[in-house]
């Protein structure tokens, strides 16, 4: 069984995994070796983590390798459990995230007051509970990612790190954190095709912090809105979705990332398909490529959306063509079909279903005549 080992050097951290004395349905002398499943997650579009359940217990597995064993408030973990297993002892209540794509999935279940501490600071947020949060000193900044002030998040009682996949580039931030008696959760949300994959991670943490009805009728709700939307009929309209990089590249998503699938869901095509492309086989959803290249495919796309996300928002055809005159050549600058996404698309990960519908206006033309949607504005 593994436990995170605390470190006597900086602040003493809260006691992580203590143990109930148990009850009759208590897992306490029940070796896990013993135990089976008694039942799983029910899951409609995620595929990078999994739930069963073994009694009141959780098991999680996050991208068929990271596995946490999640044990309810005064029940006693089994005996046995495997060191690659992490146990996670409820209640969860004092977080460190450092996603900040998970944030908003915290927000939806109305548990932002879990959330302590953040690895954005407050400039960097566009949504509004985690701004006033900040603001109110209820959620504190404690470093980026890569270099986390570790005195603030032990004094400050964490007692779980949830890290995005760049996690994977400083590895050694992990090892730090788990040898500071501090587990940490790397989500892989952002890895999922279909958009929807990645709101029901909402699933997940609304098990953590005990809050799974909430979490489950909050997913619902957002499904629904894509029932009249999502009929499997296109537009045939194509859709070039980029931004143009300070040396001159042009950032594209790759075929079968999220973005590709909202816009396939919203009745459009994207532009590029994998041969088009040349696609590399690795975790990133973009690629850079040429302008020439992008000129050659997308030149004659229905619809350009713009990412403001990275490079900043264009509010007029003539901020895009400073980017590159190239543009002018498109049909859709020509046509007028030119679209940018506002900056709180990426972190608003509850707002799939509000973004897919902006999509849809766009592609079938309901969208003529308006110049700002929900996560979109017009070009003009």
């Amino acid at each position: 069984m593994r436990r995170i080992a605390a470190c006597s050097l900086l602040l003493p951290c809260v006691l992580l995994f203590a143990c109930g004395t148990g009850t009759a349905e208590s897992s306490s002398g029940s070796a896990w070796a013993d135990r089976s499943p008694t039942g799983h997650m029910a899951l409609e579009y995620a595929e990078e983590f999994s739930v069963d359940y073994y009694g009141k217990d959780a098991l999680i597995t996050i991208a068929g390798k990271d596995q946490y064993l999640l044990v309810p408030e005064d029940e006693t973990p089994p005996a046995g459990v495997d060191d690659s297993i992490t146990i996670l002892q409820q209640p969860l209540d004092n977080l460190y995230v450092a996603a900040s794509s998970a944030m908003d999935l915290f927000d939806g279940i109305g548990a932002l007051d879990s959330v302590h501490m953040t690895s954005t600071a407050e400039t960097g947020w566009s949504l509004p509970n985690v701004q006033s949060a900040m603001e109110n000193g209820t959620l504190e900044y404690a470093g980026k990612y890569s270099a986390p002030d570790y005195e603030a998040i032990l004094s400050g009682g964490c007692e779980l790190a949830v890290e995005s996949t760049m996690i994977y580039h400083s590895p050694e931030i992990r090892e730090k954190l788990e040898t500071l008696g501090i587990p940490v959760l790397v989500e892989h949300s952002s890895y999922e095709s279909h958009p929807l994959g990645r709101m029901e991670w909402i699933k997940l943490y609304g098990l953590l912090l005990g809050k799974t009805e909430a979490a489950e009728s909050f997913f619902q709700a957002q499904s629904r809105k894509l029932d009249d939307i999502c009929t499997g009929e296109s537009t045939g309209k194509t859709v070039a979705f980029f931004y143009i990089s300070s040396n001159g590249s042009v950032n594209v998503r790759k075929p079968g990332d999220y973005i590709s699938k909202m816009i396939e869901l919203a009745g459009g095509q994207y532009i590029f398909s994998a041969d088009d492309l040349n696609v590399e086989e690795n975790a990133l959803s973009t690629m850079n490529i040429q302008m020439e290249a992008f000129y050659a495919g997308a030149k004659d796309a229905d619809y350009l959306i713009y990412n403001s996300t990275i490079d900043g928002a264009v509010s007029t055809i003539d901020q895009l063509l400073q980017k590159s005159p190239l543009l002018a050549d498109f049909a859709a600058v020509q046509s007028g079909n030119v679209w940018c996404t506002e900056q709180n698309m990426f972190q608003q990960t509850t707002g799939a279903a509000d973004m897919i519908a902006d999509l849809h206006a766009v592609v079938t033309g309901e969208a003529d005549g308006k110049t700002q949607l929900t996560y979109l504005h017009r070009v003009q």
